[in-house]
């Protein structure tokens, strides 16, 4: 065997890179295609440009950190050229992307597991005066006061081992720090779309987002949202698309009035609390603990509200499934903590929050690229054998992409322990031609070429 097929045995087996693979395996250069990614003018294949990107949310470098660690990088210009662009169609890239991962999860998922949809919203606290899509005043349950920044509406998927995120908007308020949609941009383009579904309410945004998601094949068992979602025309939409919701449902009666003689949430409880409540035991999530708690239902028309009982609160939980059991709604509703976890992972890890961009569609394209990073990651993880947590994935990715496109000599010790020393390095010459052939494997492998 030569010294060549000694570097690419040691580049595909030893330090492959499992982002390439995947990427391959969703056959993404025609996602890109389908989503407007074409190059139409002379200079770099956005595909590239894009392969780099999720390097550095995978590695977590900035732009300017990343322009050191690699001679092929490319200029700031060139990235935000990408970033700026109005013609991409990122939405799509994040959703066909998504369908390609989850179709190819469906060997490793269980007939019993149940997959759900997640539709949430977060805030982002953006600090500058002229970011576009800022607004005043928003509610940040994070910091549990009134920011400055980007309310962001997203849908999640779950099938209870994997989480994904498909799809995304940015919700306005009266309050926009900048007024940014009187600028000239083409009514047909998507940067229009983009930033005219904002004016629309968070209600109108996540049906718009969940029609998207199913029209393209995602099939899910239940629709989980909070309370501020949970209204009867909303969930009615919802049910007419073939899909149930399970929601913890608002103590108004200027939202919910029953069509029984109980109307109110209040009476429906005292209704059932006359039948034998369920020993819940303790009640746990990411945001609430309780102890020693008790269930009981009510079944009105074709809805079934579980009421959780509580020293402190009463907790009341609709599922358009009255089939499903106390039990079976209170632990599928639990699984929208999912998405919390989610943006957690997303912040710590893949930069979400951190983009430092004024101009819309860069914002989009930043968070959308953060979104892509995390569903890669999640997909990696799922398929590994021995199934980590995100952090530990994330650190030996981070591990094995770093040594793959920065260190060298750790790649060269390799090749040391595959061939005697004596047969490769017999000359200055042999050694830079081995150097050489690095870059050249390197550079087939990951789209860029690296120091040695």
């Amino acid at each position: 065997m030569g010294l060549d097929n000694f570097i690419e045995t040691a580049m595909k087996s030893v330090l492959k890179n499992p982002i390439v693979s995947v990427l391959r395996e969703i056959n993404f250069s025609s996602i890109l295609k389908q989503s407007n990614f074409i190059k139409r003018e002379v200079g770099v294949k956005p595909y590239i440009i894009i392969l780099q990107f999720l390097y550095m949310f995978i590695i977590n470098k900035k732009i300017s950190t990343f322009m050191k660690y690699s001679n092929d990088s490319f200029k700031k210009d060139v990235y935000y050229r990408l970033l700026k662009d109005k013609r991409y169609n990122w939405r799509k890239l994040l959703l066909f992307a998504s369908v390609k991962l989850i179709n190819k999860l469906s060997p490793l998922q269980n007939l019993t597991d149940t997959k759900v949809l997640i539709i949430d919203d977060t805030v982002e606290i953006k600090r500058g005066k002229y970011i576009q899509g800022s607004c005043k005043n928003l509610w940040s349950n994070k910091e549990h006061r009134a920011v400055n920044g980007l309310n962001i509406v997203s849908l999640n998927y779950s099938d209870s081992h994997t989480d994904m995120m498909l799809d995304f908007s940015v919700n306005y308020n009266k309050n926009q720090i900048v007024d940014f949609q009187d600028i000239n941009v083409h009514h047909l383009s998507n940067a229009y779309k983009r930033r005219i579904e904002g004016n629309s309410g968070k209600n109108i945004q996540a049906i718009n987002m969940l029609s998207r998601a199913l029209d393209s094949g995602i099939y899910a068992n239940y629709l989980l949202v909070d309370s501020w979602y949970a209204k009867p025309n909303f969930i009615n939409e919802v049910k007419q698309k073939g899909i149930d919701v399970i929601t913890r449902v608002a103590n108004s009666n200027k939202i919910w009035q029953f069509a029984d003689k109980c109307k109110t949430l209040e009476s429906l409880y005292v209704q059932a609390n006359k039948t034998k409540a369920s020993k819940l035991g303790n009640y746990n999530s990411i945001k609430y603990s309780y102890v020693s708690t008790t269930a009981t239902h009510k079944t009105v028309g074709r809805v079934k509200i579980v009421f959780i009982k509580t020293k402190e609160n009463l907790i009341p939980i609709l599922s358009t499934n009255t089939i499903l059991s106390d039990i079976e709604i209170i632990n599928t509703y639990k699984k929208r903590w999912n998405i919390e976890q989610g943006y957690k992972d997303l912040r710590e890890y893949f930069q979400f929050g951190k983009e430092e961009n004024r101009i819309y569609e860069a914002l989009i394209a930043s968070i959308t690229l953060s979104f892509l990073a995390y569903n890669l990651t999640s997909y990696i993880n799922r398929i590994n054998n021995e199934p980590q947590t995100l952090g530990e994935l994330f650190r030996n990715l981070e591990c094995q992409l770093e040594t793959l496109a920065i260190s060298m000599e750790l790649f060269i010790k390799i090749l040391e322990q595959l061939v005697p020393a004596q047969e490769i390095v017999k000359r200055n010459k042999d050694l830079e031609q081995i150097i050489l052939m690095l870059r050249v494997y390197t550079k087939k492998q990951l789209g860029f070429i690296c120091e040695s």
